[in-house]
């Protein structure tokens, strides 16, 4: 309400009140009627006075006093509209039609703090148009049509805070366009169409302390240009194209706390050294391409306090890897493709308070994968398929799962449980719904293979418990045996040793475990070398008195499970003779191909004749000369 509407106000009070003045006038008379008409003309005065004193406001705009503000948003102008006050501290021109700021435009404005200039249609600053706003602390002029900005558009603006020119068509910064705001903290720059940063273009901003930055058309990091920035204190570098952060990206930001890079779509690993340099406590790494956790990269961040990994397609947290994180207080990895989180994944961090793994594939998270669960404060389940067993036990026993409040997490299995939510399972079931069963062996028998070199064997290790065991083979050496090579670990527990060696012999121990308990047997593998009728062609395993083939599935039950085919020498003739049959079949069709052809060619000459000359015999010479004569003969051709 502007002075004027009060002034009006008043005086329909005051006419109000006079309505009941001839009662007053009837009691006391002609004096007391004098008295209030000149009470009246005094009080009338005074608003007059008043609302001489009234600063105006602009046509279509709002005004507010202490401090004085002026709101011309959402009216359609097309320009600066005239009659602002020259005490004005807060002018709101967002939402209109503004296409160009002249120089000088806001030269009757000096005390002005704050100008709002976004969602405008502006497409052109002339250079000094705020040169007259010396105690100007924020100026935005985001949501414009703005494509380059000229050096000397911010002159003038000496007290500057905070400026906002994001969501603009700029194509490129200029080398020094920022020099004059010695004062800015805060610079948002992010949703332009950058496509070149040059290595000036932020100097002069010594003190700015926050930056958001996008380049969606950048060809590579501007990493000089950042280190112009020496007291940055938070930068967001978000919507990229590029596939790599080089090393020493951030190497002059030693200012630098907070450091966003999110939707880097292309990053799908991240350089060792790409973090050099930097003590951040905050680190976002968020909607790129990674596919596992960039362990050597975070590796030397030991103030690092806060990490978020979400929307990236790791599938798991190594054990131990990233125990360098001290200080680590809240990790997140939302909508992943995390699977497992192996057991003393955050050991040595124990000041975990907020875990958020929400929206995964996780079936399961142990209490061994922390240091300590006494520290946890907010546990984020919800949105994996989990299977409710003794593993998520303690999450109820801590009742971790009630401590937040989002989405709670909910049962995947066994069936008694299925789609029941944490919160709604009562301590009293517990002990009957959240059980294991532990790994045990179910083929006890003894396993004891003997073979010769070259053959394959197979050992079964046949497992049962709840949830199901994972299965380990160890060598006679005792080296845990791999599931590629050519001594591997099939992926259903069985272990195949194929073309079997004289130093494959030994005894070799299957383990089967869970978190339940732990089951084991032996087997035993006996390999000789080949007899000496085997020994003239190993790699083809032919022998004179037969033909031998070996299985590469057969079951480890102590035999070889070999095919022997008879060769006798009756068969050995045959063979030989129908090869023999065969050739001649083939020369002779080889002689009537050539005879047909050479009669195609029309009548053969049966004569030819040979003229040659002799070589010099050496001996005959008259004047010197040697003397040579020619010969003739005829041949005759068959």
């Amino acid at each position: 309400m502007n002075a004027r509407t009060r002034a009006t106000k008043d005086v329909g009070v005051l006419r109000k009140g006079f309505t009941l003045f001839p009662v007053e006038l009837q009691m006391f008379g002609k004096a007391a009627d004098r008295w209030m008409v000149f009470w009246w003309v005094v009080h009338l005065c005074i608003i007059g006075i008043s609302v001489e004193g009234s600063p105006p406001c602009p046509e279509k705009c709002e005004c507010t006093h202490e401090p004085f503000k002026v709101n011309c948003s959402s009216s359609q102008l097309s320009s600066v509209p005239k009659g602002i006050h020259k005490n004005t501290q807060s002018l709101n021109l967002a939402n209109n039609l503004l296409q160009t700021l002249g120089k000088h435009q806001f030269s009757d404005l000096e005390q002005l703090q704050e100008l709002d200039l976004s969602e405008n249609m502006l497409t052109m600053i002339e250079v000094q148009a705020f040169s007259d706003l010396k105690n100007l602390l924020i100026l935005r002029i985001s949501q414009n049509r703005l494509k380059v900005i000229q050096v000397g558009v911010f002159s003038g603006l000496q007290s500057l805070c905070l400026l906002d020119i994001s969501k603009n068509e700029i194509l490129v910064f200029l080398n020094d366009m920022f020099y004059e705001l010695p004062s800015l903290k805060k610079l948002y720059m992010n949703e332009n169409e950058l496509v070149f940063i040059p290595n000036r273009a932020f100097s002069g901003l010594l003190y700015l302390q926050e930056l958001n930055l996008d380049g969606y058309n950048l060809s590579s990091t501007p990493t000089e240009a950042l280190s112009q920035l020496p007291r940055l204190v938070r930068l967001h570098f978000t919507h990229t194209s590029l596939t790599v952060l080089p090393n020493n990206s951030f190497r002059q930001l030693t200012q630098l706390r907070e450091l966003t890079l999110s939707h880097w779509h292309k990053l799908d690993t991240l350089l060792s050294n790409s973090l050099t340099g930097l003590n951040l406590t905050s680190l976002t790494l968020s909607y790129c391409n990674l596919s596992s956790v960039p362990y050597a990269s975070l590796r030397h961040l030991v103030y690092l306090l806060y990490l978020d990994l979400s929307y990236n397609p790791i599938n798991s947290i190594k054990a131990h890897l990233l125990r360098d994180l001290l200080r680590l207080q809240e990790f997140h990895l939302v909508g992943g493709n995390l699977k497992r989180v192996e057991p003393g994944a955050f050991h040595g961090l124990v000041n975990i308070q907020v875990f958020n793994v929400s929206l995964n594939y996780l079936s399961t998270l142990e209490e061994t994968v922390f240091q300590s669960v006494e520290t946890l404060q907010v546990l984020r389940l919800d949105g994996n398929p989990l299977a409710c067993d003794c593993r998520l036990f303690w999450v109820l026993q801590h009742h971790l799962h009630s401590k937040t409040d989002e989405q709670p997490a909910s049962c995947a299995s066994p069936l008694q449980v299925q789609g029941r939510a944490f919160e709604e399972i009562m301590e009293s079931e517990l002990p009957m719904l959240f059980i294991c069963r532990p790994a045990h062996i179910l083929n006890r028998k003894l396993q004891e293979v003997h073979v010769e070199e070259g053959q394959t064997v197979l050992f079964l290790c046949q497992v049962d418990g709840d949830p199901s065991p994972s299965i380990n083979w160890v060598s006679p050496q005792r080296a845990l045996l791999p599931t590629t090579g050519r001594i591997r670990v099939l992926s259903n527990g069985t272990l195949e040793v194929r073309y079997v060696q004289l130093q494959d012999s030994g005894i070799y121990f299957c383990f089967a475990s869970n978190v339940a308990g732990n089951d084991s047997i032996f087997v035993r593998l006996w390999v000789r070398r080949f007899t000496t009728s085997s020994s003239r062609n190993r790699s083809a395993h032919f022998f004179l008195d037969g033909w031998r083939f070996t299985s590469t599935h057969s079951p480890a039950n102590g035999s070889s499970d070999s095919q022997t085919f008879p060769l006798d020498l009756k068969t050995l003739l045959v063979a030989v003779t129908m090869g023999f049959l065969s050739f001649l079949s083939s020369v002779a069709v080889c002689f009537i191909f050539m005879f047909f052809w050479s009669q195609s060619k029309g009548q053969i000459k049966h004569t030819a004749a040979i003229d040659f000359v002799p070589h010099s015999t050496g001996g005959g010479s008259e004047g010197g000369r040697t003397r040579m004569e020619t010969g003739r003969f005829t041949m005759k051709l068959i």
